[in-house]
């Protein structure tokens, strides 16, 4: 399935369906440049569908399936674009229920939270607490960013082109007040030994937000999932813990 970006170009979803009774439905915004078939996305999202939540996972712009160029995205962009999935949901008749999201997603996805209405309950794995955090990634491109507008940038196996205005746009963005401002259930899921986002972002999200608020330690994972049976763990103790929330009525 397909709806259109924020800033036009059109975007590409699976949504994972429950075999047996549905629970509740479900938005899951993937890693900085991973896309919805990243093995964090697709076995979270399959394996809550299994335990009955439905599951829209979509590439963001540029990525996988979905046309535009990625370049012309930026963290408010994939913010705007997570709220705009979770609209193409509610008119299909299936209104998102529990957001999750991983790794600069579940960034997003802490952003994008308030701006959906109805929003039961909002889960983050291994996220950090500052969006700015991916300038690790392309910090050998970023002197030519700033002083030619755009560069190259060789990542995961493809070639992507890294613009200032994104690089500015993700400098701007700030999440604590935010985080503080949540009036959902939260649970922070991180891994000790996660190399790529210190468990430290865990404790500082946790730490500005309110409760409802919980902590699970992803022990022995790795920041991307994948390591046999990670993935689906995240998957199952989320699905556990947002079933108090599922039975309620909706905001």
């Amino acid at each position: 399935m397909r709806f259109p970006s924020v800033v036009g170009p059109e975007l590409a979803g699976v949504i994972d369906l429950p075999e047996d009774e549905v629970r509740g439905w479900g938005l899951f915004a993937h890693g900085f440049t991973l896309g919805k078939d990243s093995p964090a996305a697709s076995r979270v999202c399959k394996q809550l569908a299994r335990e009955g939540i439905g599951m829209l996972r979509f590439d963001n712009l540029g990525i996988g399936d979905s046309d535009g160029d990625w370049g012309d995205g930026s963290f408010t962009v994939k913010v705007q674009d997570t709220v705009r999935a979770a609209a193409f949901m509610a008119e299909r008749g299936t209104p998102v229920d529990l957001l999750v999201g991983h790794s600069w997603g579940g960034a997003a996805a802490l952003a994008a939270a308030r701006e959906m209405p109805g929003l039961r309950a909002l889960a983050t794995i291994a996220a950090p607490v500052d969006p700015s955090h991916v300038e690790r990634q392309y910090d050998s491109v970023l002197d030519r960013v700033l002083s030619e507008g755009s560069h190259e940038w060789f990542v995961g196996g493809r070639t992507l082109v890294l613009k200032r205005a994104f690089v500015e746009d993700v400098r701007k963005a700030h999440l604590r007040d935010r985080i503080g401002e949540l009036n959902l259930p939260l649970l922070v899921a991180h891994s000790p030994t996660d190399s790529t986002v210190d468990i430290d972002n865990a404790a500082e999200i946790f730490q500005e937000a309110r409760h409802p608020r919980s902590f699970i330690s992803l022990e022995g994972a790795d920041h991307l999932l994948t390591a046999r049976g990670q993935a689906q763990r995240a998957a199952h103790i989320i699905s556990a813990w947002a079933d108090q929330y599922l039975d309620e009525p909706r905001p």
